[in-house]
């Protein structure tokens, strides 16, 4: 796995500047040890269902899928809701 890894002791010291560059980007950023991927710093999403669960809310709204946007569609947007939603 090839992903820019900010180390812990990198993203300890610079906490603030992360949350501020993700929440103002939106783009994720990842944590970890020894060049290990370990967590995502992900934005908060910009919408919320109260309906749905919070991982489901973060998976769907907080952008953190937009890698696959170029991906083709498995399921449509309606079988998707009608088994989750």
């Amino acid at each position: 796995m090839n992903i820019k890894t900010l180390s812990t002791t990198e993203a300890r010291e610079r906490i603030s500047d992360l949350v501020n560059i993700v929440s103002t980007s939106r783009k994720s950023i990842v944590i970890g040890r020894r060049n290990v991927p370990e967590v995502v710093l992900i934005p908060f999403p910009a919408f919320w269902n109260g309906k749905l669960s919070e991982i489901t809310n973060i998976n769907a709204y907080s952008k953190s899928f937009d890698f696959l946007v170029n991906e083709p569609e498995i399921y449509s947007i309606e079988d998707v809701k009608n088994k989750y939603a």
